[in-house]
């Protein structure tokens, strides 16, 4: 369980500060963050960086700066929030590729680290069985019996 919570506690961590790093540079600089034309957004409701900038520094950033540093606190729910931060993390580069009409290595990459999060905090939640786990859990020593 440990090793579980370390690992999670660091892949927040990245992602988070990668996600406050980068929302950062398209608030600041909306029109061409990181040299990205804003012809990119051509088939999203954008037009320029700010929103998603926004969006990327506070949802996906300090989502998972904030999850990362409750698992020093070794709360109950934990597992939650990760879940959650995690999925959060999924959905946004999906939609992001979608929009961007593109898929680069590095929505591949967070695409796969967001699915490895959400996988340790599931783990997180049956080893505490916590719901819905709790259930699968009671159903699976019914059948055994």
């Amino acid at each position: 369980m440990k090793i579980v919570s370390r690992l999670l506690f660091v892949l927040h961590l990245f992602v988070g500060i990668g996600a406050m790093a980068g929302g950062l540079v398209a608030i600041i600089n909306p029109t061409e963050p990181f040299g990205m034309s804003v012809e990119f957004l051509k088939n999203s409701p954008f037009t320029n960086y700010l929103i998603p900038g926004i969006i990327l520094f506070i949802i996906i950033g300090l989502g998972n700066i904030i999850s990362a540093f409750l698992f020093h606190y070794n709360l109950r729910f934990q597992g939650y929030i990760s879940c959650i931060i995690s999925c959060a993390l999924v959905i946004w580069i999906v939609v992001q590729c979608i929009m961007l009409n593109a898929i680069i290595f590095l929505h591949v990459l967070f695409f796969i680290i967001g699915l490895i999060q959400a996988d340790l905090s599931i783990i997180i939640l049956f080893e505490k069985r916590l719901f819905p786990t709790n259930l699968i859990l009671d159903m699976y020593k019914d059948i055994r019996k």
